[in-house]
């Protein structure tokens, strides 16, 4: 059997692909341009036996096409549609995730993980406003899951809905107070507004909780290479990336910072 890929919490975080659309949005959101809003990508986090953080594009090839092969033979088990949609997000291929997750719907009927996955792979592909419908039906008032708050909190904030979003993660908190992704979503939130000072602080209590992962770390570096601490986020991008790809996160971020007064200018726009 290949490596078990477990659906985890939606977690929203930043590729180093992303630092460019990330900057200049910012920038302009903090000015009070609301309708200029950076992009984030979002994706379930998953594991496969051990963290995900590191797995390599091969690696995630390998869990696809391993999981597919069980798919193909048995369609309609449970582990293998939830394995196979988790591998393809994970891959990029969310319009087969989402294909393959619309049958898992119909051969596990009131499956609430399986709703929930159809939920976040929607998210993936871009379909928020019928992601936000299968995530809401998907919750039960009297035993809601905070997994579920933190998603739909998610979808919110991609939405261009802040309020909406942080309200869904104080749900979730209530829930699971401890939990270092509800605090990384919520600080992303922060992000998004350009609210980087209450986004550092937040990825801070979600780094210090026992079920934080390198992902969230990535995002504290990012959060203080945006500030310009440049050495603090050196050293936790050390920690967390090969010294290579550390450095060049880090050299990017301070490239951007320096050109044109990027900040001081977007507030004279707004």
């Amino acid at each position: 059997m290949p490596p078990l890929i477990t659906v985890r919490p939606m977690l929203f975080f930043v590729r180093r692909s992303a630092f460019l659309a990330l900057l200049l949005p910012l920038a302009l959101a903090s000015a009070g341009c609301a309708n200029n809003r950076p992009v984030l990508t979002t994706r379930g986090d998953v594991s496969v036996t051990g963290s995900v953080d590191r797995m390599t594009d091969a690696q995630i090839a390998a869990a696809a096409s391993a999981w597919g092969q069980r798919y193909d033979a048995d369609p309609k088990n449970r582990t293998n549609i939830l394995n196979y949609a988790a591998a393809l997000r994970l891959s990029g291929r969310t319009d087969q995730a989402v294909a393959v997750l619309e049958k898992g719907m119909v051969a596990s009927k009131n499956d609430p993980e399986m709703s929930a996955a159809y939920g976040k792979a929607l998210a993936a592909n871009g379909n928020f406003d019928q992601a936000l419908r299968v995530i809401r039906q998907t919750q039960q008032p009297d035993r809601p899951d905070w997994k579920l708050y933190s998603a739909e909190g998610a979808i919110l904030d991609q939405q261009g809905n802040p309020a909406e979003a942080r309200a869904a993660y104080q749900k979730a908190l209530q829930i699971a107070p401890g939990e270092a992704s509800v605090y990384n979503n919520l600080a992303l939130s922060y992000l998004l507004a350009g609210d980087v000072a209450n986004a550092e602080t937040t990825l801070r209590k979600a780094t210090a909780l026992p079920g934080t992962t390198s992902r969230i770390r990535q995002n504290l570096a990012l959060v203080l290479g945006l500030q310009g601490k440049f050495k603090e986020a050196d050293a936790i991008a050390r920690q967390e990336l090969d010294p290579a790809q550390a450095e060049t996160n880090v050299a990017y971020l301070k490239s951007m910072l320096s050109q044109t007064n990027t900040w001081k200018e977007a507030r004279k726009q707004g």
